[in-house]
């Protein structure tokens, strides 16, 4: 992602083009194409000059959409983790659990089992 007077310049040299089309040319993508258009809009204006609030340590106060560590169990019965989750924990697609639930406190305790497929 440019910054400064890098992003200044590949701005100014797009602007005959939709801002969508410059954000991306800047590098302001996710990993899974996502475009990061505050993140973008933030680093011109820092670029300016200008300090936003919460931004005196030079980032963005956002890291995009976080987990707010809160579910809901679904018409279907069916508890959902989502993929913020088992990225944050580093789990694989395919990889087995035993589930543990502690009547005592409630907790519901996920327990990797060993892989059985070497």
């Amino acid at each position: 992602m440019l910054e400064g007077k890098a992003l200044l310049e590949k701005a100014r040299s797009l602007s005959s083009c939709s801002e969508d089309v410059i954000a991306r040319a800047c590098g302001y993508v996710s990993p899974n194409g996502r475009l990061l258009k505050k993140s973008f809009y933030r680093a011109l204006v820092e670029a300016k000059g200008y300090r936003l609030g919460g931004m005196a340590t030079g980032g963005p106060v956002s890291k995009g959409r976080q987990a707010d560590f809160r579910t809901r169990v679904h018409g279907n019965g069916n508890l959902l983790i989502g993929n913020a989750y088992t990225r944050r924990l580093g789990l694989e697609p395919g990889q087995e659990f035993q589930i543990q639930i502690h009547e005592d406190t409630g907790a519901i305790w996920l327990l990797p089992l060993e892989d059985t497929t070497s």
